[in-house]
């Protein structure tokens, strides 16, 4: 039976930002490229990732799609941050994207969703001034593209607090929230003044309901159910959230969380200190097929925010419109928990928090923290990404697994001291406990009292030293 897991790309793959299109009956993933230990955000040109609408556990890579030098004015190979693609009323396929320093939304045209792009122009106004050049324009940045019948709209924002102008020297970010940009068939001139769309940031939010949840960057568009949703992340970083309207361009009201990356906001978790993951920024989108709903959103790895990971959860949008928040687990795309049998990569946790609390993740490493990792270099093969650093109060939760009479479990580990794993269910009844000794890539065997349905699986390590783990079989 074939599955789905999250990250549901190959373990070696970092594509943060993904924004999910349908094409001619197959899903596109266009995000950002991180590179594994990368020194900075986006390094890598972009590639992308495609599916079957009726299989999601298929992806296939199509390779590289754009280069960063291929824009004219980013010859020396800045990063590309975050794109989105749509395709056009002509029937050829854009790529929209901005690169650091350039402070201007690039455009790319190819004649399938597979790519290769080629450049083909700036954004810019009638008079030929490209976007962000001209004397009143603000900061352009993550761009998301929508179209409905002829009508183009483009969406660009970031909105930083003070400390954030602060740290990137920003002195033309927006502070309206994000703005809408109204193109022409061509798809990249201007048609009309751009305008906020209702979206708040943190300078406009008092006594609104976006007070707390503010856009920060990550704009993005659907219509479902004839209502215009709005994603992005908010100031926050860990979240992505909507607003929602009768308009693609105006009147846009905020609706909720749709996902944190630490489950911030669900049940007593109400803070990053006490989140289940090790936190950062994350970056996406919904995708709706036939009646199903997902959302997309990175995660965080190797200790720090520049290896970001694709990972993905079933939503439910309500009859009112309205999206609860949903818990990340470990098998967002698979329609259903994972069987409770079979062998599994430690890296498939979605939830690892040490006894420390969390913590977010900036420009610096969450050293003393437990953390996917992989070893040797970035690379595009024989991916090999496991959990390191686990120490005393470490815990490490796989959701979700439904068990038929399931009678043991095995566990890959090495370890630089003596300890104990202990593996619980959801009402803390202890199902299995191995006794861990010094010793590199050690394989230990546990009896499993875990009664049949659906549950998670979680691990606790007590003792001294550090663990790295890398997977676990249930039979």
């Amino acid at each position: 039976m074939k599955q789905i897991v999250n990250p549901y790309l190959p373990s070696y793959e970092y594509i943060p930002d993904a924004e999910p299109r349908i094409f001619n009956g197959r899903v596109y993933i266009y995000g950002s490229h991180d590179l594994f230990n990368g020194k900075n955000f986006c390094l890598g040109d972009y590639v992308t990732y495609s599916a079957p609408i009726d299989d999601l556990t298929s992806w296939r890579y199509e390779g590289v799609i754009f280069k960063k030098e291929q824009d004219p004015l980013n010859k020396r190979k800045r990063a590309l941050y975050a794109p989105d693609c749509i395709q056009g009323v002509d029937g050829r396929y854009y790529l929209y994207y901005s690169a650091i320093g350039t402070n201007v939304i690039g455009v790319a045209v190819s004649n399938s969703p597979a790519g290769p792009f080629e450049f083909y122009s700036h954004v810019k106004y009638k008079n030929g001034t490209i976007l962000g050049k001209g004397k009143n324009d603000v900061f352009q940045f993550d761009p998301g593209i929508f179209v409905e019948g002829n009508d183009v709209y483009l969406y660009s924002g970031f909105c930083p607090d003070l400390l954030g102008v602060f740290v990137t020297g920003g002195k033309n970010v927006s502070k309206v929230g994000p703005l809408c940009i109204k193109l022409e068939t061509d798809m990249c001139t201007i048609k009309e003044t751009p305008h906020e769309i209702g979206v708040k940031s943190v300078y406009n939010s008092k006594n609104t309901k976006y007070k707390g949840h503010e856009f920060f960057e990550a704009s993005s568009m659907r219509k479902i159910n004839g209502k215009y949703y709005f994603i992005y992340s908010s100031i926050l970083g860990h979240e992505l959230c909507y607003a929602i309207s009768n308009y693609p361009d105006r009147d846009f009201e905020y609706g909720g969380t749709i996902v944190s990356i630490g489950d911030v906001g669900l049940g007593d978790i109400k803070e990053v200190r006490s989140a289940n993951n090790m936190t950062g920024n994350t970056h996406g989108s919904i995708l709706s097929i036939n009646d199903n709903h997902y959302i997309f959103y990175h995660r965080q790895t190797n200790r720090h925010c520049f290896s970001r990971q694709a990972c993905a959860e079933k939503i439910m949008i309500l009859e009112d419109g309205t999206i609860p928040q949903v818990e990340i687990t470990s098998c967002g795309l698979n329609n259903g928990p994972l069987l409770g049998k079979g062998e599994y990569e430690a890296r498939i946790a979605c939830n690892l928090k040490c006894k420390n609390g969390g913590t977010f993740y900036r420009l610096f490493k969450g050293f003393g923290r437990p953390y996917f990792t992989q070893s040797g270099k970035d690379r595009e093969i024989d991916g090999d990404q496991y959990i390191a650093n686990i120490k005393d109060g470490t815990t490490i939760t796989f959701k979700y697994f439904k068990f038929d009479n399931s009678k043991n479990i095995k566990i890959l580990v090495s370890s630089t001291n003596n300890g104990t794993m202990r593996v619980y269910d959801e009402n803390k009844n202890e199902v299995a406990s191995f006794a861990i000794h010094k010793g590199k890539d050690v394989l230990y065997e546990s009896k499993l009292e875990m009664a049949d349905g659906v549950h998670p699986l979680i691990f606790k390590y007590e003792g001294k030293g550090k663990l790295s783990f890398f997977k676990f079989v249930l039979g």
